[in-house]
């Protein structure tokens, strides 16, 4: 098959480097706002350079990746619905639920693919935690704890573009908690420090936040984010129930050192990044997308996943602001226009 990539920045980068070597995609073309960033890739990797976006369409693929800056994720999603392509985008569908609702809108009409990469899906630690719970091993689950740390702040000029903490950074940790669990979330009460930086301010934005989350069956979760984590990139969840409790992303190169005289060093090499964190989730995601094109297995997440997730950023956003409790109920976003009610889970 021959897939476009739209975007050939890091994640982007990682993306064709991946499809480049699977066995199912013969060729990829590639294209960048920066035409010599595309084209130096293409060059490394043996693949197709294409001047713009009208090329992908134009000289025809099979399916599209989409990696580029948010702020063009839906409309790329709508005109590769239109064309009835199946299509992986890196998360958001778009910053606001008004174009995230249009894009799925559109992809609910013309019956195409859309699958949303949130890459701690295919993370071993969190499929690990999946599987637990669902099994019952932790029997009644009633404590989640999840936690998202950037070692380094975001440059001001992606700050401002991003959305926010909630909807870039934590908008994972909602989506993992739901997938992991089982459950939906109901309501949310948020909270966020911008005593950083001064670009946070700037942005109206805040280096710090955290969020203490219902779900449907009563389960209480929180989830905590910062910028500013110089120790190394820190993405964990405990999860504890009635007879066992669990942790996902310990290990030694977890950015955390005990004070227990008997306790574990520090890790000598911590995590720096996500892109080093989830390499192989990165991997198995671009392999998984591959087989759904190829009709092998089925989406495992589509973008109603990716507008429930959004609309927990949303309400955690509104109850930063307004420094109160709100359900989910509260945010719109349950129908899809013309496509009627969906359901979650």
């Amino acid at each position: 098959m021959r897939i476009g990539v739209i975007g050939t920045g890091r994640i982007g980068t990682i993306h064709a480097n991946t499809l480049s070597r699977h066995r199912d995609v013969g060729s990829l073309i590639l294209t960048d706002a920066d035409q010599g960033r595309a084209q130096e890739l293409a060059h490394r990797l043996g693949e197709t350079a294409a001047p713009s976006v009208e090329e992908i369409f134009a000289w025809g693929v099979d399916a599209v990746v989409i990696t580029t800056a948010t702020s063009a994720h839906a409309e790329l999603i709508g005109r590769a619905a239109r064309s009835g392509l199946p299509v992986f985008c890196e998360k958001p569908i778009a910053l606001d639920l008004p174009g995230t609702l249009q894009a799925l809108a559109e992809v609910e009409s013309a019956g195409t693919i859309l699958q949303m990469g949130f890459q701690r899906r295919f993370d071993v630690g969190h499929m690990g935690a999946r599987e637990a719970v669902r099994a019952g091993r932790l029997g009644r689950l009633h404590t989640v704890r999840a936690t998202t740390s950037d070692q380094s702040p975001p440059t001001r000029a992606w700050l401002t573009l991003s959305g926010g903490l909630f909807r870039d950074s934590l908008i994972h940790d909602f989506d993992a908690v739901r997938w992991i669990t089982g459950r939906e979330i109901v309501d949310v009460y948020a909270t966020g420090s911008d005593a950083g930086p001064l670009m946070f301010r700037d942005a109206g934005d805040v280096d710090t936040g955290a969020a203490v989350l219902t779900l449907d069956d009563g389960t209480i979760a929180t989830a905590t984010a910062t910028r500013l984590n110089g120790a190394g990139y820190d993405v964990r969840m405990e999860l504890a129930g009635e007879l066992d409790q669990i942790v996902v992303g310990l290990d030694d190169r977890t950015p955390i050192a005990s004070t227990e005289p008997a306790g574990p060093p520090a890790a000598d090499k911590p995590w720096t990044g996500f892109l080093e964190r989830f390499a192989p989730a990165y991997e198995a995601e671009m392999a998984a997308f591959v087989e759904v094109v190829c009709g092998e297995r089925a989406n495992p997440c589509d973008g109603r996943e990716a507008l429930q997730a959004l609309r927990v950023a949303e309400a955690c956003e509104m109850s930063r602001r307004e420094r109160r409790a709100i359900a989910l109920a509260e945010v719109p976003g349950a129908a899809v226009p013309g496509a009627g009610v969906w359901a979650f889970g």
